[in-house]
């Protein structure tokens, strides 16, 4: 019997032919810039370089460290610092980062976050630290008001000045599983869809992929068309405190693939999984809305969404990636990856939509990884952090799961940079089940991004 070849896309796009990915260029240069105010020059380095540099500078700084960004427009890795030694700082310099001396520490920021926890766990609301800013970002939905507002606003002013700041969002925090096509389930309460994450490899070698908590607590079984016949069942499932689950297709012979369909018969392979870094370009597909790109905003967040489940309750999910990437209902699950194809996160909520935009928050990828114990496609490694992974990828990989992360080998002008150069939801139809009616939207987003990026819209 030949073996089923699985149906489902990587990222699950919706929408035929809008835009288009087009392979990375050859190497760009590599000009290093002086930093301001160093004593060294800072490396010009890739996103999955910077982070790799930054995990080695945490831990060589130890208290001294109070976290990193990548500072795209200058692709280079700009890390906090509390102390004053010199060592400290130098020893910052020589690895290849700018320094920037900052009041708050990590464990000042953590701190933070826990008050916010304890007084403000409010429906509706999320904090994130941002290293840019040196300051917990506390954001409130347009469901917070009242009591509810004055409660939240007066547990941030009681953090002190300058250690946290606190923003109002047009829309309202939300878990997207609606309707549309990607992947499919019949509940009592009806029919939900979700988009698929990523393709991998289970540890007793089952082919299986990664998808939202909330979507596999939401149903079990799951198809690759509407009403159609079960090819997928939800073997764990974390929702709320994480957001992940891992689907074990139903036919153990299923050939899977690890690459994302980026519209136009291009594909991009996904070779590894790695951590997010604040500052750096990422893009998200979704069955609803298809290609977006963004930025990394934030880490380790926490977001309370108000429980669909228990009236009145609260569904808190921790250590999630805040970025301003758009998404709507339909998107769940979906891929966050890098231009490079790195997977770096599942699609889990926000507010806001593609047209007036919004925060969107994702499960690392890495998390999911270890926690699960499957490796990306057909054999990668689970997640070990940043760019420490060389995750094998099936050669019929699906598109659309490349993040804005970089290759090591790959040179600095091949980083889309920040800025809203989104492109629509595009979709190949051998790629996402071409049973799926498309209903993603061809949106291009406000601006564009004159940062050398390979991705390009065409209309």
């Amino acid at each position: 019997m030949p073996k089923r070849k699985a149906a489902i896309a990587v990222g699950g796009v919706a929408a035929l032919g809008a835009a288009a990915l087009l392979l990375p260029n050859a190497n760009a240069s590599q000009d290093k810039d002086q930093a301001s105010g160093t004593t060294g020059t800072a490396k010009t380095l890739k996103a999955t370089q910077a982070s790799n540099l930054a995990a080695q500078l945490q831990k060589a700084l130890g208290g001294a460290f109070a976290g990193s960004y990548f500072d795209s427009g200058k692709q280079q890795l700009v890390v906090n610092v509390v102390s004053g030694d010199n060592n400290v700082i130098q020893q910052a310099k020589k690895a290849g980062a700018v320094v920037r001396q900052v009041k708050n520490s990590t464990s000042d920021l953590k701190a933070a976050a826990g008050t916010l926890k304890a007084k403000a766990t409010i429906p509706g609301t999320s904090w994130a630290v941002d290293p840019r800013t040196d300051k917990v970002l506390v954001t409130a939905d347009s469901t917070v008001t009242g009591a509810k507002w004055n409660r939240l606003q007066s547990t941030v002013q009681s953090l002190g000045s300058g250690m946290a700041t606190l923003k109002k969002s047009a829309g309202s925090f939300k878990t997207f599983v609606a309707g549309g096509d990607a992947i499919f389930a019949q509940t009592q309460q009806g029919g939900v869809r979700c988009s698929l994450g990523f393709n991998v490899t289970a540890s007793d070698g089952s082919p299986a992929f990664l998808t939202a908590g909330h979507c596999g607590v939401a149903a079990k079984d799951w198809s690759d068309s509407q009403n159609g016949q079960p090819i997928a069942t939800v073997d764990q499932a974390k929702f709320p405190g994480n957001d992940f689950s891992l689907v074990k297709y139903n036919d153990k012979t299923t050939q899977t693939s690890s690459t994302v369909n980026a519209g136009n018969g291009q594909t991009v392979q996904i070779t590894q999984a790695a951590d997010a870094t604040v500052g750096e370009t990422v893009f998200r597909m979704g069955s609803t809305t298809g290609l977006h790109n963004g930025q990394v905003t934030g880490l380790d967040a926490t977001v309370n969404f108000a429980s669909e489940t228990v009236p009145g309750g609260t569904d808190t999910v921790n250590g999630l990636i805040q970025t301003n990437v758009c998404a709507e209902a339909g998107d769940s699950g979906g891929s966050l990856f890098t231009q490079d194809g790195s997977a770096v996160g599942l699609t889990s909520g926000g507010s806001g939509d593609c047209t007036n935009g919004g925060e969107t928050f994702f499960q690392p990828v890495t998390a999911a990884l270890q926690a699960t114990g499957a490796t990306l496609g057909n054999g990668g490694n689970a997640g070990n952090g940043a760019g420490d992974q060389s995750g094998s990828a099936a050669p019929s990989a699906s598109a659309g799961d490349q993040s804005g992360a970089a290759d090591p080998s790959a040179s600095a002008g091949d980083q889309s940079g920040a800025g809203g150069d989104q492109i629509g939801g595009s979709a190949d139809p051998s790629a996402s089940a071409s049973d799926q009616s498309g209903s993603g939207s061809d949106q291009s987003g406000a601006g564009s991004a004159n940062d050398g990026s390979s991705l390009t819209s065409t209309r």
